[in-house]
């Protein structure tokens, strides 16, 4: 390294130092999904933003999705799939092929990028330590436009309750939590969770200093395709109303509003597809997304 360079990386450093200040002891959930989860060099810049942040002194906690990893599975297996609002209709036989990708291949293969990398990472599911409480998604007639019948949504679910203690407990040991969005009933049945709701939940019952939500897109854009780096929750009504937010950004911004309406200081829709995205947002003044706040 010439000392060009030397003097440059000395002043990346000196700029994330107020941010590691501010965020030192502090809690950060992160939604990891989308693209930062299928391409190799993607995976390895996360796992080493991951671990890095755990070695600064703040609490990385990660929950995951995997839902082209779950589809491509249950195409192998010549099982079906219906989509009803955005969400998986979850059969018992698909509920099965849930739990193994996303309890097993994908939250172990995420568990061991970052112990690869130095980390000290757990990989959980909402069945461990009675983490996540769930229900079965209802479907009302009104919720599928002119159906006259509910729609059985099968092991499809929502939070209804965290448990922290598990969390804490890993956190204060030094351990890095991964979760997979899988919940339990008061049956004992297990749910498949949209993990961006599980994130939210758990930012909130954490009392998370940040949400991160990784996505495919630069973030929340206007009608003219520029990025919103910055919006206030009546900022985000506002869009919501006019439609300049809607669809699938739909969802993770009504996540990201509710987290912070529950005490999360801020919630950031990033882009993953940016290599350090995670270290990009947090500990620069660039950042790569939209940030929303009270």
């Amino acid at each position: 390294m010439d000392k060009q360079a030397a003097q440059k990386t000395a002043s990346v450093l000196t700029e994330a130092l107020p941010y590691i200040q501010k965020l030192n002891g502090k809690t950060v959930v992160i939604k990891y999904g989308g693209n930062a989860m299928v391409d190799e060099k993607l995976q390895s810049s996360f796992a080493r933003d991951i671990v890095l942040l755990k070695q600064l002194g703040i609490n990385p906690v990660i929950v995951h999705g995997g839902g082209p990893q779950i589809g491509k599975m249950l195409d192998q297996l010549d099982i079906s799939s219906t989509f009803i609002n955005g969400l998986r209709v979850t059969s018992s036989q698909t509920m099965d092929v849930v739990e193994m990708v996303l309890g097993g291949t994908v939250n172990k293969h995420i568990v061991s990028l970052i112990n690869q990398h130095g980390g000290n990472a757990i990989g959980l599911t909402g069945k461990d330590g009675k983490l996540i409480k769930a229900e079965k998604v209802t479907m009302t007639p009104s919720d599928k436009g002119n159906a006259s019948e509910i729609v059985d949504m099968g092991h499809t679910g929502n939070v209804i309750g965290i448990n922290p203690d598990i969390i804490k407990t890993l956190e204060n040991a030094k351990f890095i939590p991964v979760i997979a969005p899988i919940g339990v009933g008061e049956d004992n049945v297990a749910y498949n969770i949209n993990a961006d709701t599980v994130a939210g939940k758990m930012a909130a019952v954490l009392g998370a200093e940040k949400l991160l939500l990784l996505t495919n897109t630069s973030g929340i854009l206007n009608k003219d395709d520029a990025l919103l780096t910055g919006l206030s929750l009546d900022d985000v009504d506002g869009y919501i109303k006019d439609e300049t937010i809607y669809g699938g950004m739909l969802p993770k911004v009504e996540c990201a509003v509710d987290a912070i309406k529950s005490g999360v200081k801020t919630a950031q829709i990033i882009d993953g597809r940016v290599e350090h995205a995670v270290l990009l947002e947090l500990l620069t003044d660039a950042g790569v997304g939209t940030l929303i706040h009270h």
